[in-house]
């Protein structure tokens, strides 16, 4: 069975043999286990240790059977006591375990934790360079005609050489940890070193809960978030629902754990997953790899859900011994009662999938929500009038690239190899990091991927976030690609708006480049040899864990020195660079109403961060607020006229760039808004979404619905993030009025706010707005900013 079911119901398991409340006891004598093999001096024992004395309390109060979920985010209360604990109201306080950052966001949140005053961060983090490589697939005057995984990395080093000293710097006189570019992804990265069953971490990426395929809570976030952990204070989310996903039976021939998320995301859409977390059970749990529950986990950022989880079971203990973390396998095992569902444990919502029945799928284009079972992808490709014809496919990437999910698409090439025939377009292979490429090299499968005609590409995001240089299509190009990678809006890419992006697994885009067409069906269709015979290929399979280990490759972690040797360390910013920029604080709220604000564009449909903050060539400037500030919003379509970045100018009266516009507005004193659409925000974690408005002089976001993340980005940086009472007020408005917000004196939680427009003609319209701030947003908002407001409080201790 293959639906979605009812509302509030109890998944039904065996009872367990043991009592549910594990006992410390079993930990009792057991040896102290470092959360990694860099952190000596941090214990997962004592985690565990803290987490069982929570929940303790926890069980107490709420008297009834514990999720999974509610299990490691109530294990992680800041007070367990006096904490209000009601799914989906509710503002927890948490204490994660760790913080994890991208380069790309790093940047941003190291110059705010900077900013802070603090000697060094309070929780084991680190930073990851994964992100501003430019991955190529054919030769380039500017790395001397090559290209490709080692060319394009050369490249990266030397154009970044100026972000990657700030965050080496900035990792060393903080104390975060430093993985050098190459090093891989940081989703891989942390899955092979940091994660652990039951821990919690955020993570300034949105597609952290990779780590959620160890049974980690592990939450993407903005920057201010990680700021926030860092400097030792409590990280704030909203006590999440639980989404339970009961998988039965077996996966087999084509399907992949892949499909599984493929197929979730079209019952629950993009937004689907909202305000909660997704969590897997059934005994379908234990017939998939430790890597393919990340891959699951990974994709869940897509549906918009907080987390994804899945219970500690023998294969995440065979992951943790392959990488090297036997004590902490024999921790988790002593200690699984708390690191499954409890029996009876209720969830808010419930899907089953019968992996018996589980086909292939493949999603888009333009959005991963758009499911259709390999089946009828053909004809969806036909009714639709999408290009049939592939150009280019791509796999790897943090959703995709483990071992077994190259050993897999391996097994697909060499049948081709086999048969004399090799991939018909370009064919993109990266690595999750460099243990994965070094291990993928040794055991032959490098060559296998070269031989049938891919191009390997850096330890890095690449074109997954929109680093590829692709030269093969022009901009506006109708065209084709499919990928193993999970997100596939407009443009993401490639930059390109015209391509059509789809979404599969490593095993089935293997398969259609080499075929070079879309409606190519692996599981029933013929390909042609080079001696004109039909072949037709067999099922993929690979190992989940390479028989002769994991082969660590080169060393590309930076230790931060010994906390003596720290005060010595330089972190220098130039104040002339265009890559990196000290932060001025945002001024508070005025006290007042805001009046006859401007509106900047009125935003029609889907307005992801993408479309707010694009990635891409903008990624170098990451760390430089106004100069990033250029790209804002640039992607979102203009209600007024169906046009991108071309807003009119109310002073003016003439067509400009929305930056510019909003600039000239900024100049002139003017406060603005924009109105949204359903989902706004949606997609990534990156708080610069949330900040360049605020730096370009906007005071609200008046939407249909927010993205988590981004609503939460947004009032860290003392934006109002407001939502129509009433969804059919949207129409109401017209890009030209003016908007005054009324009731800011009596701001309080769950009290609306007054909208007035005015329009043109003198004419006036009221309606009413919806707001989720708590009592401690309610002081961000006031202070101008969260960062200000910790400043302040910081401020007044000493």
């Amino acid at each position: 069975m293959l639906s979605c079911a009812r509302q509030a119901v109890k998944h039904l398991i065996r009872p367990a043999a043991v009592p549910v409340a594990a006992s410390m006891s079993s930990l009792a004598g057991m040896e102290k286990v470092a959360m990694s093999r860099f952190e000596a001096e941090e214990f997962v024992n004592d985690r565990y240790r803290a987490m069982e004395e929570r929940l303790a309390i926890v069980r107490k109060r709420l008297n009834r059977p514990l999720t999974l979920a509610e299990k490691v985010v109530y294990g992680h209360l800041d007070d367990p006591e006096g904490q209000e604990l009601q799914r989906g109201v509710s503002y927890l306080k948490l204490r994660p375990d760790r913080v994890a950052m991208q380069d790309a966001t790093a940047q941003m949140a190291m110059l705010q934790f900077i900013s802070s005053g603090l000697p060094k961060t309070m929780v084991p983090s680190t930073i990851h360079c994964d992100h501003l490589i430019e991955g190529t697939t054919s030769p380039q005057p500017d790395r001397a005609n090559s290209f490709g995984g080692e060319a394009d990395l050369s490249h990266a080093k030397a154009q970044n050489a100026e972000v990657y000293a700030f965050l080496a710097s900035a990792g060393a006189k903080y104390g975060v940890g430093f993985w050098k570019p190459g090093s891989g992804i940081i989703h891989q990265i942390v899955l092979e070193n940091y994660a652990f069953p039951g821990g919690m971490m955020i993570g300034t990426d949105s597609h952290t809960p990779n780590a959620g395929g160890l049974g980690m809570c592990a939450v993407g976030v903005g920057g201010a978030d990680a700021v926030d952990v860092m400097a030792g204070l409590p990280w704030e989310l909203k006590a999440p629902k639980v989404i339970g996903v009961r998988l039965t039976g077996k996966m087999s021939k084509w399907t992949s754990p892949k499909d599984v998320i493929l197929k979730v995301a079209g019952i629950l859409t993009v937004k689907g997953g909202t305000g909660a977390i997704v969590e897997y059970f059934g005994d379908g749990v234990d017939n998939m790899s430790c890597t393919g529950m990340a891959t699951i986990c990974n994709m869940g950022a897509e549906i918009g859900a907080t987390t994804s989880m899945f219970p500690y079971n023998k294969r995440m203990h065979d992951y943790l011994v392959a990488t090297g973390r036997a004590g902490a396998a024999a921790l988790a095992d002593a200690f699984q009662e708390n690191l499954r569902a409890d029996p009876g444990a209720e969830y808010d919502q419930l899907v089953e999938i019968n992996l018996n029945e589980l086909e292939p799928h493949v999603n888009g284009p333009f959005t991963p929500d758009l499911a259709h079972p390999l089946s009828k992808f053909a004809d969806a490709i036909r009714a639709n009038g999408w290009p049939s014809e592939l150009k280019a496919g791509l796999i790897g990437s943090c959703t995709n690239s483990s071992y077994e999910d190259m050993q897999r698409a391996a097994s697909v090439a060499r049948q081709a190899l086999q048969a004399g025939i090799k991939s018909k377009v370009p064919f993109t292979i990266t690595p999750g990091s460099e243990q994965i490429r070094a291990t993928i090299e040794r055991d032959g499968l490098m060559d296998v991927f070269t031989q049938v005609g891919g191009t390997v590409l850096a330890n890095a995001c690449g074109p997954c976030i929109g680093q590829w240089k692709r030269t093969d299509v022009a901009k506006g190009e109708a065209n084709s690609i499919i990928s193993s990678y999970n997100r596939n809006f407009a443009a993401r890419n490639d930059g390109n708006p015209a391509t059509h992006a789809f979404v599969a697994s490593p095993e089935i885009v293997t398969a259609m480049v080499i075929a070079g067409d879309l409606t190519f069906n692996p599981e029933k269709d013929t390909l042609v040899g080079a001696d004109g015979k039909e072949i037709t290929l067999a099922s993929p399979f690979g190992d989940e864990l390479p028989a002769a280990g994991f082969d660590p490759g080169m060393d590309t972690y930076q230790a931060p020195p010994e906390p003596q040797r720290r005060s010595s360390v330089q972190v220098d910013v130039d104040p002339s660079s265009n890559r990196l920029q000290l932060l001025e604080p945002f001024k508070p709220w005025s006290g007042e109403d805001i009046v006859d604000a401007a509106i900047l564009i009125k935003a029609k449909g889907k307005c992801t961060t993408d479309h707010i903050s694009m990635a891409g060539p903008w990624l170098k400037y990451r760390g430089h607020l106004d100069n990033i500030s250029n790209n804002m919003l640039i992607g979102a379509v203009n209600a007024a006229n169906d046009k991108v970045n071309a807003v009119v100018n109310t002073l003016t009266g003439e067509e400009d760039a929305v930056p510019a516009t909003a600039r000239y507005y900024k100049s002139k004193g003017l406060p603005w808004v924009v109105i949204g659409d359903e989902n706004y925000g949606e997609g990534s974690s990156r708080e610069h979404a949330a900040l360049e408005p605020r730096h370009l002089g906007g005071v609200a976001i008046i939407v249909k619905s927010f993205a988590r993340i981004h609503e939460t980005n947004l009032k860290k940086q003392g934006m109002l993030p407001l939502t129509f009472a009433d969804p059919a007020d949207y129409d109401k408005i017209d890009s030209t009025d003016r908007l005054s917000i009324l009731g800011l004196k009596e701001l309080a939680p769950g009290k609306q706010l007054t909208v007035q427009g005015k329009r043109k003609d003198g004419s006036t319209y009221e309606f009413k707005v919806n707001q989720t701030f708590n009592e401690n947003q309610i002081s961000w908002f006031k202070a101008g900013s969260a960062l200000n407001a910790m400043a302040a409080a910081f401020a007044a201790k000493k």
